[in-house]
């Protein structure tokens, strides 16, 4: 199974090195019991905060919206990136929720479409891969996602030892277990057991292990082969996961499955996964993590940043 041992409560967390992390997990405990549309208010103030404070990451934001969509006016992507930071604000409040909210009120606001592609990969004895899009709602989704399908996924093990323990057991409260991140026969081990798991492909995981193709209206984005790797190399059917926005809290989509990943060109099933990442992307592009630096590695070391 290789599954990371979870992170047991040591006694040295009530020292004092750890009070400031106490604090604020005693703060945001306290708050995510007020009324959904009242989080949902200090969400939006938090963005606002956070605007304030992390300038430079609003305008990696900004950057990002003009390099995915050229063709955008300057007061669309003025409203997006408005709109994006203060999802950013709610994100820190979706993490709590859902790491410590209670099983009847996470099912209370989210709802799982499309699990019928899930259903029919698990009927022909593959496993699911399903390709998580990096929205700020994500720790949200995957606990909502695990009351209907548990699931298994990658793990990066927080600096914080105390935040790294909140996180593990906040994240396996409706899941099964999870894999080191740099744990590959693990995950393909997972997914040739049939399981459902889940992998971040969106992400810029540096020029040695990416190709470069199109997203969005940057022709040469860093992508992962990694995604590839494991398509073809266990037995799986890829698919796309994404989180967004609901009136009434959360919905998860799962989109038909990719098969052609496994099949086709390098190159060109890579591009195909970034069209289809974008394209679903566009439905709600405020919930998707714009702060990060997607378009960070060039193609040569030497190439001027995108960022400048």
């Amino acid at each position: 199974m290789s599954a990371i041992k979870p992170p047991s409560f040591k006694l040295a967390f009530l020292g004092p090195r750890y009070w400031l992390v106490w604090v604020g997990v005693v703060i945001l405990y306290l708050l995510i019991w007020l009324p959904f549309p009242v989080i949902r208010w200090l969400g939006s103030g938090a963005g606002r905060l956070i605007g304030l404070i992390v300038p430079k990451r609003v305008k990696v934001a900004r950057r990002n919206i003009q390099l995915t969509w050229p063709s955008m006016s300057d007061e669309d992507i003025e409203r997006l990136t408005r709109e994006n930071v203060r999802r950013a604000g709610m994100a820190l409040f979706e993490t709590a929720m859902g790491w410590w909210w209670p099983g009847w009120r996470i099912k209370r606001h989210f709802t799982l479409e499309g699990y019928e592609h899930v259903e029919a990969a698990l009927a022909q004895n593959k496993g699911v891969f399903g390709l998580a899009l990096h929205n700020m709602n994500l720790e949200f989704a995957c606990r909502g996602v695990g009351y209907t399908h548990p699931s298994i996924a990658f793990y990066r093990k927080h600096n914080n030892p105390l935040i790294d323990y909140l996180q593990y057991h906040g994240r396996a409260r409706s899941n099964k277990y999870m894999i080191h991140k740099r744990n590959a026969r693990a995950l393909i081990n997972a997914l040739d057991a049939r399981e459902l798991c889940l992998y971040l492909p969106d992400q810029d995981y540096g020029r040695s292990q990416s190709i470069f193709v199109p997203f969005g209206g940057v022709k040469e984005t860093a992508t992962s082969t990694a995604t590839l790797m494991f398509a073809r190399r266990a037995n799986c059917v890829p698919m796309i996961f994404t989180s967004q926005y609901t009136k009434k809290g959360y919905k998860v989509k799962i989109y038909p499955a990719m098969p052609e990943l496994a099949t086709l060109d390098e190159r060109e099933a890579l591009t195909r996964l970034n069209q289809k990442v974008t394209e679903i992307v566009s439905e709600q592009p405020e919930s998707y993590l714009w702060m990060h630096k997607r378009f960070k590695t060039r193609p040569h070391k030497d190439d001027p940043s995108l960022y400048n």
